[in-house]
């Protein structure tokens, strides 16, 4: 069943209310947790749906280890390391974390649109019919192998009649509504959910990597009118479409940004370290006037010291990066076509993910997809560090966002009332009580 997800759907971050959140982005190449309070912004300053201002107060971060391409691969070492960034966190916000909110970029991310209608019989529709015809969709989109992380409805039709927002209140003889689900393998959120309680942490909600690298980067015109938004990350690329201010689509491919060092580590026979450092200070993927010139110097694998080092010429890097950042264009270019998402879509894509600040990739990707392009980064989130306001952090920022936007999707009703961290109602009385008796 959708409401099935193994985890509890988060609670909407209440209007007028200060809360604490905590986020952990467990990527293939880096970890992070981020606590953070949300406060509520002045009437008029906000993008629309952001309610809240966020102010990081705990910020930790780490090599990611015992995780590829978003699926744990060694228990231990993904144990280890999360321990380790979260105790970070925890220590600079000087509280203990219960729960988090975790992205998933693992388990063969997809999505689908779903529709489904009920009878109304011409009576008003009321949050029960809503709720009736939501149900309706979930009954369509069950799949024992795969769970779903976000039921997004898309817009609603009465009596045919599409792009109603809201229908309650409206009359009718018949209530649709098309409805995008995201889902995932269950096996693969399984061993991650594993991993978090062999660290006492409860996952309090998830959220897909590219729902949640749009979420922080993309301004609400670019949502309305349609724009892809492209995540480059270590191992993996993530991509997700917006179309009147909705999700629409979600698709992930286990290619990035790690796998231009690897090609460059056996092409030029060095060490992985040495192939991310001449990636980093070196590398592009846009041919210049004097590369052929521009001479790189190069410690092959194995050589000693006192063995002069070799030098390749800075073209050399460009012609082994740029196949790879193509393939991974083309192989998204062709899923959105294959689905129709190059015309919902519109004329404009926004490149995110810590590969996504190589030199040239715009160029690259403005003739490959034939759209307009830009650089994203991450928007409305004060108190990160430097280091972390970069685009390769977008995700980590979009999952902050996320609870002021939950509201928009289907969950069956829970009894659960706590919220993300240690600021729930039953926590904030306990601790009450121990101290003052």
């Amino acid at each position: 069943m959708m409401t099935d997800a193994m985890t509890s759907r988060l609670r909407p971050v209440q209007p007028g209310k200060t809360t604490l959140v905590a986020v952990l982005d467990i990527g293939s190449t880096k970890i992070c947790c981020v606590i953070a309070r949300l406060t509520p912004r002045a009437e008029g300053k906000a993008l629309r749906g952001r309610s809240h201002q966020a102010e990081v107060i705990g910020f930790g971060y780490g090599p990611s280890t015992g995780v590829k391409s978003g699926v744990v691969t060694d228990i231990e070492k993904a144990e280890h390391a999360i321990r380790s960034v979260v105790g970070m966190a925890e220590r600079a916000a000087g509280l203990t974390l219960e729960s988090v909110i975790v992205n998933v970029t693992a388990g063969r991310l997809g999505s689908e649109t779903f529709s489904a209608a009920v009878s109304l019989d011409g009576l008003e529709v009321e949050k029960a019919d809503i709720h009736r015809v939501l149900r309706a969709v979930n009954e369509r989109s069950v799949r024992p192998e795969r769970s779903i992380i976000h039921a997004l409805p898309i817009g609603y039709a009465l009596d045919g009649q599409k792009g109603i927002r809201d229908p309650k209140g409206m009359v009718g003889e018949k209530l649709g509504v098309d409805v995008a689900v995201i889902s995932s393998e269950t096996l693969a959120m399984r061993n991650l959910e594993l991993v978090l309680h062999r660290c006492h942490l409860q996952i309090e909600a998830l959220i897909a990597t590219p729902y949640a690298s749009g979420l922080a980067t993309l301004v609400d015109d670019e949502a309305q009118l349609g724009v892809a938004c492209i995540d480059f990350g270590g191992a993996t690329t993530t991509v997700s479409v917006f179309n009147d201010g909705h999700l629409v689509y979600a698709d992930a491919i286990a290619i990035g940004g790690h796998h231009l060092t690897l090609d460059i580590a056996r092409q030029l026979s060095v060490s992985v370290a040495d192939a991310e450092r001449l990636k980093t200070f070196y590398g592009s993927v846009l041919p210049g006037q004097a590369d052929e010139r521009d001479m790189i110097a190069i410690q092959p694998v194995g050589a000693t010291h006192d063995e002069a080092p070799g030098q390749v010429a800075r073209s050399v890097l460009t012609r082994i990066m740029r196949p790879r950042i193509e393939e991974i264009l083309t192989a998204i270019r062709d899923r959105m076509q294959a689905t129709g998402m190059m015309d919902v879509c519109g004329r404009r894509f926004v490149l995110t993910g810590g590969a996504s600040e190589m030199t040239g990739l715009p160029e690259v990707a403005r003739r490959t997809l034939a759209r307009n392009v830009r650089n994203g980064r991450p928007m409305g989130i004060a108190g990160l560090p430097e280091m972390a306001k970069g685009a390769a952090f977008a995700t980590v920022a979009g999952m902050l966002i996320y609870p002021q936007v939950c509201a928009q999707e289907y969950a069956e009703p829970r009894g659960r009332g706590r919220l993300t961290g240690t600021d729930g109602y039953f926590a904030r009385v306990g601790n009450w009580l121990r101290t003052s008796f």
